[in-house]
């Protein structure tokens, strides 16, 4: 009956990962046991270390193994030039599909009183200690352009317009390659409401 109760938790524990549910949970769960078990062995060995090991850079707030993340340690990056974004996966999607050459700020998420969500947990007396510093001459923001999103991008605006710093936004609106009778209306109207000369 012990194996059947460590196979449950098994099962149970590959529910934390998101888009994961039940049934995949036990597909997972059976694969690694029946067909590999040595990448299951790799992958707890990996887990292990990766949640010990694995912090959050004392300057920017994105994940590193180090106390300061490669970005921040770069001398030849732009510390006049500070995006702010959600979360650390932005951070490394901004790297692969652009040349911006500043640094980050990492927020950990939006304001959301509702769900106890406040400035001191998205680190924005951080944020506003960098920017008192002088180094920062433009804050770019790159938080969705939800609800909550909206009421961050305006908190952080304040922050930076307070310290004398500029701030922009990344565009938003119509991908590349993208049809107009395909998109949202809110999408459709932000872009508009972005036009620029061409």
């Amino acid at each position: 009956m012990s194996e059947r109760a460590l196979l449950d938790q098994l099962i149970d524990a590959l529910r934390c990962l998101p888009g994961v549910g039940p049934k995949s949970a036990q597909r997972i769960a059976f694969h690694l046991l029946e067909r590999d078990r040595e990448g299951g062995a790799r992958l707890a060995r990996v887990m292990a270390e990766a949640m010990t090991r694995i912090g959050h850079c004392d300057r920017c707030r994105t994940l590193t193994e180090r106390e300061r993340c490669a970005i921040c340690a770069d001398p030849h990056r732009d510390a006049g030039l500070l995006c702010v974004v959600e979360q650390p996966s932005e951070v490394v999607a901004i790297e692969q599909a652009t040349d911006f050459g500043g640094r980050y700020f990492v927020l950990g998420g939006r304001l959301s009183p509702l769900d106890g969500i406040g400035p001191a947990e998205l680190g924005l007396d951080r944020l506003e200690a960098l920017l008192a510093e002088g180094v920062v001459r433009e804050l770019v923001l790159a938080i969705s352009p939800t609800v909550e999103g909206g009421a961050t991008a305006q908190f952080v605006a304040e922050l930076a317009t307070v310290q004398g710093v500029a701030v922009t936004r990344i565009a938003q609106g119509v991908p590349l390659g993208g049809d107009l009778d395909a998109l949202d209306g809110g999408t459709l109207a932000l872009a508009l409401a972005g036009r620029r000369a061409f």
